[in-house]
């Protein structure tokens, strides 16, 4: 097996991984919301923190260190193909993304969480565009 293949089989899983958490936590997050005691704040706190510290940080880790070492084998002037250069884009949204995500654990965390249900339920469809939209781009390769 080339080692090409190898990392190519690595990030498609760890993409789905990533891709699981993103989706996944903005509803434990509306549930959250809208099940906000003491008790179940605490299951939700668990289960919040440990999707984002287990699943979704070393997911988005290795996604980022698949994805650049494939583009390294590939030869760095792939960057320029339009269709790479929109993926690279939407990646560094999906981050982003994902950094929101973490200080909005982190306000449940403490406690202070003033967003809505709805809200959650909103922002949950945003990694589903971007995916969509990467899976259409890796596909067709619009030059």
């Amino acid at each position: 097996m080339s080692l090409y293949l190898i990392l190519k089989a690595i990030h498609i899983i760890a993409v789905v991984s990533w891709m699981v958490g993103l989706l996944y936590l903005p509803r434990l997050f509306v549930y959250h919301v809208e099940n906000n005691n003491d008790q179940t704040s605490k299951v939700f706190k668990v289960m919040e923190k440990r999707l984002m510290k287990i699943i979704m940080n070393p997911a988005m880790i290795i996604t980022w260190i698949t994805g650049l070492s494939i583009w390294w084998i590939l030869g760095l002037e792939t960057i320029f193909s339009l269709w790479l250069s929109l993926k690279f884009i939407l990646v560094i949204a999906l981050s982003g993304y994902h950094g929101f995500l973490s200080k909005c654990l982190k306000d449940f965390e403490l406690d202070r969480n003033v967003r809505s249900s709805k809200f959650f339920r909103f922002i949950n469809e945003i990694p589903t565009i971007i995916l969509i939209i990467v899976v259409f781009l890796v596909i067709f390769k619009p030059a």
